[in-house]
């Protein structure tokens, strides 16, 4: 294994059209569908998103910021990267190994959800979960998840879809792609928002997603904030340095980071918009998780003029928010097996998808074939989910604030935050260098000994 592969003719993105497409792509997923407009609304509203911005500002962006300019700067994926930028014999290169691995943890399970909503395409289009009746639409979606061969199927054919994309490369595949979806995905979600506004109660669903209610705000309810403003932006996984590594040079990153991290809130309110209106007007309850996405959602549809049409837009709108952000957790194990075994592409790919097959089999059958089977009293769909969310993922965070803060140092990330000198941005990133140092690290900790049940 090696870290001098050669860098020379390595793809990158081409435009910065397709670098903001890309990285917001990768921050887009299926949480920006149910998750962030439900924690706004039952915490808040207008309350609860203020302390996300605040939260968004002094963890997930320092960290995002650090991530992209170390992967610009070691042209290469997180492991060499970090050997590159290390001094010599310190093992910061396990920041990245952490990374591949919570990018397989992830995309084990993430896959499987994923699958029912590529199922549930399908099913819209056939009519089959078309009925006001949630009774109906909870049968269907339990009859999907139990049954062991359709959640294999699906599951297989969302990698192998991935994996197509990846194949072509990063800009006539990633980029290509992300360039077409990103645009795609907002006017699918103008067009539901137009007709949820159109309905009896809008007003009723707005209130929940926008009106502030600062009794609501304690501190479970701040440290949940810091906890989504950590996740949300696919950070301490490996993502952001993979990406930034196809950067270009001339890339404004500290911009392109805030215009991601806008369009990402932005898209997340719009899903509200699109999603509480209709669950009001029709008497349901917001609820959160696949219970909203896969029972009640169809379940309002069919209720709506044009229901048919809208349903399966709403489907295909939620696969294109979960395509960017798959793509870029499967670039991480792609470009470390590519570049550090002097692998093509293409066997990368296939070598990654083989074992994302097999790891995510176990996550697929958890609701059939290994409902009963657990470890640590969890199912594998659980356990994975905890390891990467409660451990790897604030572990690597931290990692990467005591490297870039305590290690890089202030003035190569200045350096490489201000372009060598081209951007007017000193005291910017003077600001970015203590909160990498000091507040960043210590304010993930706290969300890691919250999600470890610490206190």
């Amino acid at each position: 294994m090696s870290d001098s592969a050669p860098t020379a003719k390595r793809d990158g993105f081409t435009s910065s059209f397709g670098v903001l497409a890309a990285t917001l792509g990768s921050a887009v997923g299926l949480g920006n569908i149910w998750k962030v407009p439900y924690m706004t609304g039952a915490n808040g509203g207008a309350g609860f998103l203020l302390v996300y911005l605040l939260a968004t500002l002094l963890i997930a962006l320092p960290v995002m910021m650090a991530e992209i300019a170390m992967g610009r700067e070691a042209k290469a994926n997180p492991i060499t990267a970090l050997q590159r930028l290390a001094p010599r014999g310190l093992p910061w290169w396990l920041i990245g190994a952490f990374g591949m691995l919570a990018a397989f943890l992830i995309m084990s399970f993430y896959s499987e959800v994923v699958a029912w909503v590529f199922a549930y395409i399908v099913k819209a289009i056939d009519g089959s979960i078309l009925s006001s009746d949630p009774a109906v639409t909870g049968a269907a979606f339990g009859q999907l998840i139990s049954d062991p061969l359709q959640s294999l199927l699906w599951q297989w054919f969302v990698l192998v879809f991935i994996g197509g994309i990846l194949l072509l490369g990063v800009a006539k595949g990633i980029e290509a792609v992300t360039k077409k979806l990103m645009p795609l995905l907002f006017v699918l979600l103008l067009v539901l928002c137009a007709v949820s506004l159109s309905l009896d109660k809008a007003a009723e669903g707005l209130r929940f997603l926008f009106q502030p209610d600062f009794s609501k705000l304690s501190a479970s309810v701040v440290l949940m904030a810091m906890g989504l403003a950590f996740f949300k932006l696919s950070i301490g996984m490996g993502t952001m340095m993979t990406y930034g590594s196809y950067f270009r040079d001339e890339q404004n990153i500290p911009a392109t980071t805030v215009r991601v991290m806008t369009a990402d809130l932005f898209i997340s309110m719009l899903a509200g918009i699109a999603i509480f209106p209709a669950v009001f007007t029709f008497g349901f309850e917001p609820a959160a998780g696949p219970s909203l996405v896969f029972i009640t959602i169809p379940a309002v549809f069919a209720q709506i003029p044009m229901g048919h049409l809208l349903m399966v837009l709403f489907f295909v709108l939620t696969a294109v928010a979960a395509t960017g952000a798959m793509l870029s957790l499967l670039e991480v194990p792609v470009a470390i097996i590519h570049e550090r075994f002097g692998l093509t592409r293409r066997k990368a790919t296939l070598i990654s998808l083989l074992i994302l097959a097999l790891a995510g089999s176990t996550c697929a059958l958890t609701n059939s074939t290994l409902a009963e089977f657990k470890l640590f009293g969890m199912t594998m769909f659980d356990l994975f989910d905890f390891l990467s969310s409660n451990l790897l993922l604030p572990l690597g965070g931290i990692l990467i604030c005591l490297f870039a803060g305590w290690v890089w140092g202030e003035e190569r990330l200045l350096q490489a935050l201000s372009n060598r000198g081209t951007l007017a941005n000193q005291r910017l990133v003077g600001i970015l260098f203590l909160l990498l140092r000091f507040v960043t690290p210590a304010l993930i900790l706290v969300v890691m000994l919250k999600g470890l049940a610490l206190f």
